[in-house]
C-alpha cells in the first residue's frame, strides 16, 4: 500500500486525517470536502518569460483552512506548490494522441509515384518541391514521437529559482523537456541551460550565454528534490535535508545541513582498543538523514553533478579525455554520465557502438542500473575480459575455448608487459606473410617462444625490469603450450589445449598488426563511436591499445582510473604519462577530479596516511562532511574477535536493516574463517561473496579486499590487519587503502596479534 500523504496545511476548523486526492496535485479531507492546496504560499508576481512555471490561477483550488498542528517549513511549502503546478499543467497538456503519418505517407507515395511516371515532366519542380514539404512534416512528426516526454509520476528531480532584470524565475530540470503550457522543464543534458544548477551555488552571480544572449543574475535557490509516484518524498536544499515522516508532527523531518569543511580532519585518524576495551563500543551512523536504499547498485545521481564534473561531462565527443581522483571522487559517474550526454546529443552514440569497460564482473554488475535509468537503453556494459574472450572467439575460431585458470605469476606479468607489444610489431615487420588469421597465430607464438626477441625487446623497453632466466623460465612454459596448442590444431586424438587469459589481447592485438581491423558479426571493420574505461589503472596498455585502434575517425574515448588504488601490479601501468605515452598520445591532458564524495573526512585521511609516499598529489583531497573516528580493535585471538563482530553486527542489523556491510579479509582462507565463525553465531544476513557474486543487498558480506575494487558499502570492517598480512610495501599499501575507501559512514580494523606497521605511525603503542 502507498504511503499516506498528509495534507501539507493549517485547517483550523478541521482535524480530521488527510487522504491523497485521486489527482494527486490536491489533497482532501477524508470527512470532508474541503480541497486543501498542498502548501501553498503567497502568489509571487513572475515575469512570463523563459524558464518560468506560471501559475494558472483559474485552476487554483480555494483558499485552503489551516490544519491544527501541521505547520510547514517554507521550503517544502514553496517545493510542493511547485509540483502541485507542474502536476495539474502537465494533466492539462494531456491531449490528444500524435497525428497519424498514414495521411503523409499515402501522399508521398503518390508523388512518388507521378516522379517515376514522367506523365507531366512541366511539374516536376512543384512535385520535387511537395515531395521535400511532405518528407519535412515526416520526419517532425516521428522525431516527437521518439523524443522522451516528462513522466508526471516523477517529472523533476531538481529545482532553481532564478532572479534576473527583478524577476524571479523558475526553472526544472528533469530527464526530458517540457516548455508549453506555462511548464518548464528542462533535459539536464541540455548544456546551455544546465550549466547554471551545476556550475552555480545557492546565493551565487551567474553569467551565462543562453540561446546567443547573454543572461545575468543570480540563483536564489538551488534544491535537488525526490518526486515518486507523483508525491514528494525529499528535498536537500543548502538549509536542511527534508524527509517525510510521518511520525514528525508536520509529516517532514528537517535535518540542519553540516557546512562543508574544506579542510583536513581533526585529531587522531586511528583509536586503538585493546582486549575488552572496545566492548561498549558499536557502528552506526546516518550522519545526513538519508533514509537507507534497499538496492546498492550505484544510483543515478545527475542532480549531484559538481561544475567540475559536469564539465567534463559535457566535453566534445572527438579525442581523448583522461580522469584521475581519489576513490569517491565521481570518475565512474563522470564516464557514465557523459555516454548519456553524447547519446542525447547524437543518438548514434546510444548503440553498439559504444561501450563501457569495466575492470571486474562486480563493477560491471554494480553499474549496469545506470545508463538504462539515464534513457541510454543500447550500450553495452562489460568487463575487458568478456570483450576480448568474444572478439578472440570471432577471430581465431581454430583456437582451444578452454581457459586456464591457473597461469603462473610470471607469465602473466609477462604477457601483459608493454615490451610484448612492441616485441609483437617487431615480429610482424620483420616476418614477411600473408594478413590472415594463421599468420597472426604464427606471430603470436614466435614471440612467446624465442628468447632471442624477447630479450632484445626487453632490454630495450624496459632495462633491468625481467631477468634473462626469468625470460628463459617464460618461453620454456610456453613452448610446452605452443606444442599442445599444435597437437589441438592437428585435431590429434586426446589432444588438449589452453589459453592463458592474457592472450585475448595478445591475439587480437596479432590480428591488429598482421591483418587489419577486427571485424564486426558482419565481417565489416569493428569500429566504435565511443569507449569509455573505468579503473584504467589496472589494464594493460595492449589491452586499451586494441581498444583504441577499434575506434572511428573521431577516437573518442573516455579513461577514468586512479594510480593510488592499482593494485594489479603486473598489469604494466606505471604512471599516467607513461601509460599514454605507450598508448601513443604523449602529453594528453589529464583532468583531476578533487573533491572526495564517498567517505568522510576522517576515512579519506586514514586512507591516504597508509599511501605515504605513494600519494599522487601533495594537496589532500576536498571532503565534504566528517564522521566517526576510524578505529582500531586489538585480539589476542580469533574467537575473541569474532565474538565481538558478532555482537556489534547483530545490534546494526537490528537497528539499520537497511545497511550493507562488507567485512574485508586478506585472502579467501581467512574470509571462510570469519564467515564460519559468524555464521555460527546465528547472525542474520551473513553472505560469503565468491567470484564477485554480490547482491547489492542489505546485509553482511564477507570477502576479499581485492574483490569489491570500485564498489561502496555503508560500513567496512577490515579484519586481521597485521604483521603478517600487511607488510609495508607499496602493493600492501595500495591495497589497504582500496579496502578503507570503499566505507562510506564508518570503518574499524581488527588485529589479531600484532597489527600492520603501516598502522605504527598513526597510533600510540
Amino acid at each position: 500500500m502507498r504511503p499516506r500523504h498528509f495534507a501539507e496545511k493549517r485547517v483550523a476548523a478541521c482535524t480530521h486525517r488527510p487522504v491523497p486526492h485521486r489527482t494527486r496535485s490536491l489533497q482532501t479531507c477524508c470527512q470532508c470536502t474541503d480541497s486543501v492546496d498542498a502548501g501553498a504560499r503567497p502568489t509571487r508576481r513572475l515575469a512570463p518569460e523563459a524558464f518560468i512555471l506560471n501559475n494558472v490561477r483559474s485552476e487554483s483550488p480555494a483558499p485552503a483552512r489551516d490544519c491544527e498542528n501541521s505547520l510547514l517549513h517554507p521550503i517544502i511549502s514553496e517545493e510542493l506548490e511547485l509540483l502541485n503546478r507542474v502536476s495539474r499543467l502537465l494533466e492539462r497538456l494531456t491531449g490528444p494522441p500524435t497525428p497519424s503519418e498514414a495521411p503523409i505517407v499515402e501522399e508521398l507515395e503518390r508523388i512518388r509515384d507521378q516522379l517515376v511516371s514522367g506523365s507531366d515532366r512541366k511539374d516536376v519542380g512543384a512535385l520535387t518541391q511537395q515531395w521535400h514539404r511532405q518528407s519535412a512534416l515526416l520526419r517532425q512528426l516521428r522525431t516527437s514521437r521518439e523524443a522522451p516526454t516528462v513522466d508526471p509520476l516523477t517529472p523533476y528531480f531538481a529545482h532553481l529559482r532564478l532572479l534576473e532584470d527583478g524577476h524571479e524565475r523558475d526553472l526544472c530540470l528533469g530527464r526530458a523537456t517540457c516548455i508549453e503550457g506555462g511548464v518548464r522543464i528542462v533535459d539536464w543534458r541540455n548544456a546551455p541551460i544546465s550549466r547554471i544548477f551545476y556550475r552555480y551555488r545557492q546565493g551565487e552571480e551567474y553569467e551565462e550565454n543562453l540561446a546567443g544572449r547573454l543572461r545575468a543574475g543570480e540563483v536564489i535557490a538551488r534544491r535537488t528534490v525526490q518526486v515518486h509516484d507523483g508525491l514528494l518524498e525529499r528535498v536537500e536544499a543548502p538549509e536542511g535535508f527534508f524527509t517525510k515522516d510521518p511520525d514528525a508532527t508536520s509529516g517532514w523531518q528537517h535535518v540542519q545541513r553540516e557546512r562543508p569543511k574544506l579542510s583536513g580532519g581533526q585529531a587522531t585518524a586511528v583509536r586503538a582498543y585493546a582486549g575488552d576495551d572496545g566492548a561498549e563500543r558499536r557502528l552506526g551512523t546516518d550522519l545526513a538523514g538519508a533514509r537507507r536504499r534497499i538496492d546498492k547498485h550505484l544510483p543515478e545521481i545527475t542532480s549531484l553533478i559538481d561544475p567540475d564534473q559536469f564539465e567534463l561531462i559535457t566535453r566534445p565527443s572527438t579525442g581523448f579525455l583522461a580522469i584521475r581522483g581519489t576513490a569517491g571522487s565521481g570518475k565512474t559517474t563522470v564516464a557514465l554520465h557523459r555516454i548519456a550526454y553524447l547519446a542525447f546529443h547524437d543518438p548514434g552514440f546510444d548503440s553498439a557502438q559504444t561501450v563501457f569497460i569495466v575492470f571486474s564482473a562486480a563493477l560491471r554488475n554494480y553499474v549496469s542500473h545506470v545508463l538504462p535509468a539515464l534513457g541510454v537503453e543500447h550500450v553495452r556494459t562489460l568487463t575487458y575480459g568478456e570483450w576480448a574472450a568474444d572478439q578472440r572467439r570471432r577471430h581465431f575460431p581454430q583456437l582451444p575455448v578452454a581457459v586456464r585458470e591457473d597461469t603462473p605469476e610470471l607469465t602473466q606479468r609477462l604477457k601483459l608487459h608493454p615490451a610484448l607489444g612492441r616485441a609483437l610489431q617487431h615480429q610482424v615487420a620483420r616476418v614477411s606473410g600473408p594478413a590472415n588469421g594463421p599468420q597472426a597465430v604464427d606471430d603470436w607464438v614466435s614471440v612467446l617462444t624465442h628468447s632471442e626477441i624477447l630479450e632484445q625487446t626487453f632490454a630495450e623497453e624496459a632495462p633491468g625490469e625481467v631477468t634473462n632466466d626469468e625470460i628463459r623460465r617464460f618461453v620454456e612454459s610456453n613452448r610446452h603450450a605452443a606444442e599442445a596448442l599444435d597437437s589441438h590444431l592437428a585435431r590429434e586424438p586426446e589432444a588438449y589445449a589452453e589459453l592463458d587469459p592474457e592472450d585475448d589481447a595478445l591475439l587480437l592485438r596479432a590480428w591488429q598488426l598482421r591483418v587489419g581491423a577486427l571485424r564486426s558479426h558482419a565481417k565489416r571493420p569493428l569500429r566504435f563511436r565511443h569507449v569509455a574505461i573505468d579503473e584504467v589503472q589496472d589494464f594493460s596498455p595492449i589491452e586499451i591499445q586494441v581498444l583504441i585502434d577499434c575506434l572511428d575517425r573521431n577516437r573518442s574515448i573516455t579513461l577514468a582510473g586512479d594510480t593510488q588504488q592499482h593494485v594489479v601490479t603486473k598489469s604494466g601501468f606505471t604512471s599516467w604519462s607513461a601509460f599514454l605515452g605507450r598508448l601513443g598520445v604523449p602529453g594528453a591532458e589529464i583532468e583531476t577530479l578533487r573533491i572526495a564524495y564517498r567517505s568522510s573526512r576522517e576515512i579519506v585521511d586514514f586512507s591516504l596516511s597508509l599511501l605515504g609516499d605513494l600519494r599522487e598529489d601533495d594537496e589532500p583531497p576536498i571532503t565534504t562532511r566528517s564522521g566517526p573516528p576510524v578505529e582500531l580493535f586489538r585480539f589476542t585471538d580469533r574467537g575473541a574477535c569474532i565474538a565481538f563482530l558478532s555482537d556489534t553486527l547483530a545490534d546494526l542489523v537490528k537497528e539499520e536493516p537497511m545497511a550493507s556491510v562488507a567485512v574485508l579479509t586478506p585472502s579467501p582462507a581467512i574470509s571462510e574463517r570469519f564467515y564460519s565463525g559468524l555464521r555460527a553465531t546465528d547472525l542474520a544476513g551473513i553472505r560469503r561473496v565468491v567470484n564477485q557474486e554480490f547482491t547489492f543487498a542489505p546485509g553482511i558480506e564477507v570477502t576479499e579486499i581485492e574483490q569489491v575494487k570500485g564498489l561502496e558499502f555503508d560500513y567496512v570492517i577490515l579484519v586481521d590487519v597485521t604483521h603478517e598480512n600487511f607488510l609495508d610495501t607499496p602493493a600492501a599499501r595500495r591495497l589497504l587503502h582500496v579496502g578503507a575507501t570503499r566505507a562510506v559512514h564508518q570503518l574499524w580494523l581488527t588485529s589479531v596479534g600484532t597489527p600492520s606497521p603501516l598502522l605504527r605511525d598513526l597510533m600510540a603503542w
